[in-house]
């Protein structure tokens, strides 16, 4: 009695101390729109275990009511029954794993959908915090781990103490003076249970982590394969991949050699548990003959409480894999996004396209020192207000603030009149067009990647994107033209190729707000300057923010604002920065010939002086 109650307070206490408590349960939320399926796989396990604990008392019956008389209609009768009852059961346990792997499977989609959803909401800063190839591997792998749990707790967590207790309760009515065997094995599996797990739980952890890093060296290496090459340097990372992976595979093995002793061990309890079975049922049916139909059930209650324990076990091992995965689940499920959306626009956005940044700061979570600083200009429909600055300056951080993927940690932005934060999400983005510097295709075709923004819009307005973004040319030679087939990731087109049709995307959407990140640097200098000849008249009446690298892609525009660590400390048009912004000058010269650029330096002084 000692050593039961000892074992009841360490799991008592092992389960409120237990994380999955707050992780594992705390994902049951996702069953509830399926609790009549449940409650249908609760009856169905219910009626399996009732109608297999039956059989062995009928053989009892058939054994001292039937073999002992030699009543062979009895046996009949009653093995026709039992026949009944093991194709009973057998359906119960086929209906009973169907519903479990329907539920199971239901919840996995249900906590994949939720987790997409969510992620989709997040901006550039959240999706940074966890890593895009971590964010991958929660909605794949970890959400299938905790589904295989889940269709175990159904099934085992559910089907193992009903079939425990139900068989208890028989063996006590079958064979009292033998019930004191099953109490001891019982005792001696959780022992064995608590000890084993005790040992090789707090390795889970630590085997997740050695994981999650061999994931990432790969990635790592992976990404940067070519730079690992050109410098040599194959041998130092094969070693660092060598060391983590001879450490994962170490405890590994440690985990599965202490877990391969679980088996043998409830193998030895449960052939220990049929002998004392047969002695000391011997020992009874030597006073009572009629008692050996009796011992015979009562040995096949003992297997099936045995069974039920070591059923138990098996979740212990499954459960601390999942609860890990549980928890970089809830992790993701849990994170609040930092950039939060007013549900309708409020207020009345002018008809009249601007965008205007007064006195913007910006800082990255966590981050020290400012990104940008005092940022404040006005841009107007019909012009092209471009930024340029060296690398890191702020220029792509600045633009990435209009569509909101950061959010400002001081001043204000207005689209249209009306503050950035008082937009609803649809409602901004609706009135933006933004092409990255890298060209983003998705798998399908050309026409789908063109119309992506804009799905409703007609032939006409596609082909006038493709024209516009110098697209048309090299489309019309593909085999099926705007039907021909894009890979995912565009990889089975050149990168200009990309820009263009991410350009021709943006074109297609006819937005108030055209925002181009460097969106010209693949292309050429003649196809760049054709370009921007051609989408002048498209943006005529909307505002075009350029980010560029290249003085030739900005010079004609109307407003050019040069970016330094951060800061504004230039502001005007090509020949005004020439002339009195120090650092543009020095972007010229550096990109221009000596002769092109005491040319255009000329100009500017002329332009000045006018």
């Amino acid at each position: 009695m000692r050593l039961c109650y000892s074992l009841g307070t360490y799991l008592l206490d092992s389960a409120k101390k237990s994380p999955y408590n707050g992780l594992m349960f705390k994902m049951f939320k996702y069953l509830k729109p399926y609790a009549w399926q449940a409650i249908l796989l609760l009856g169905m396990i219910a009626l399996q275990v009732w109608s297999s604990l039956q059989l062995p008392a009928m053989m009892a019956d058939i054994i001292n009511n039937g073999i002992m008389k030699s009543d062979l209609d009895y046996i009949w009768r009653t093995g026709v029954w039992m026949l009944g009852l093991a194709v009973l059961s057998a359906f119960c346990a086929f209906m009973a794993s169907f519903l479990s792997a329907r539920i199971g499977t239901a919840f996995s989609r249900d906590v994949r959908s939720d987790l997409f959803k969510h992620i989709l909401s997040f901006s550039i800063a959240d999706i940074d915090n966890f890593s895009t190839a971590s964010l991958i591997t929660r909605t794949t792998n970890d959400i299938n781990q905790v589904q295989q749990a889940i269709i175990m707790c159904l099934s085992m967590a559910l089907r193992a103490p009903m079939t425990c207790i139900l068989a208890i309760g028989q063996a006590i009515a079958t064979a009292p003076d033998m019930t004191w065997i099953i109490a001891l094995a019982v005792g001696v599996i959780l022992f064995l249970t608590i000890l084993i797990m005790s040992i090789v739980m707090p390795k889970f952890d630590l085997i997740q982590k050695l994981a999650d890093r061999i994931t990432m060296l790969t990635r790592e290496n992976l990404t940067g394969l070519r730079v690992i090459r050109a410098f040599n340097n194959e041998k130092l990372e094969k070693r660092k991949f060598d060391k983590t992976n001879d450490e994962f595979s170490h405890w590994n093995a440690w985990v599965d050699v202490i877990l391969s002793l679980q088996s043998p061990l409830i193998s030895l309890v449960f052939n220990g548990t049929t002998l004392l079975c047969i002695w000391i049922g011997i020992s009874l049916i030597t006073k009572d003959i009629a008692y050996l139909g009796n011992m015979m059930a009562f040995m096949q209650y003992a297997i099936q409480v045995v069974m039920s324990f070591l059923f138990l076990t098996m979740l212990f091992v499954v459960l601390p894999r999942a609860n890990v995965s549980a928890k970089r689940i809830n992790a993701v499920l849990d994170a609040k996004p930092q950039i939060s959306w007013k549900p309708h626009t409020v207020g009345k956005p002018e008809l009249r396209p601007s965008v205007e940044f007064s006195h913007v700061d910006f800082a990255y979570p966590g981050a020290e020192e400012k990104v940008l600083q005092d940022i404040s200009f006005v841009a107007q429909p019909g012009e092209t207000t471009a930024f340029i600055g060296s690398t890191g300056s702020g220029k792509s951080t600045l633009i990435n603030l209009v569509p909101r993927f950061f959010e400002t940690t001081g001043g204000e932005i207005k689209i249209n009149g009306l503050n950035l934060k008082d937009y609803s999400e649809h409602d901004l983005m609706r009135r933006i067009g933004y092409v990255p510097q890298r060209g983003v295709l998705f798998a399908g075709t050309v026409k789908s990647n063109i119309l992506f923004g804009a799905p409703e819009a007609g032939e006409k307005q596609m082909r006038l994107a493709a024209r516009v973004s110098q697209s048309e040319e090299f489309i019309e030679k593909l085999d099926k033209k705007y039907d021909s087939h894009i890979a995912q990731g565009g990889t089975n087109v050149s990168g200009g190729q990309r820009q263009r049709l991410s350009i021709a995307r943006a074109i297609t959407k006819d937005p108030d707000i055209y925002i181009f990140d460097d969106s010209f640097s693949a292309l050429d200098m003649k196809t760049d300057a054709k370009l921007r000849a051609a989408l002048k008249p498209v943006t005529e009446n909307a505002v075009t923010l350029v980010v560029a690298q290249r003085i030739s892609t900005i010079r004609d525009a109307e407003q050019i604002i040069v970016l330094d660590q951060g800061k504004v400390v230039g502001k005007g048009n090509h020949y005004d920065l020439l002339a009195g912004c120090k650092i543009y000058r020095e972007i010229a010269k550096s990109q221009l010939s000596d002769q092109e650029f005491k040319s255009e330096l000329s100009k500017a002084e002329e332009v000045k002086h006018a």
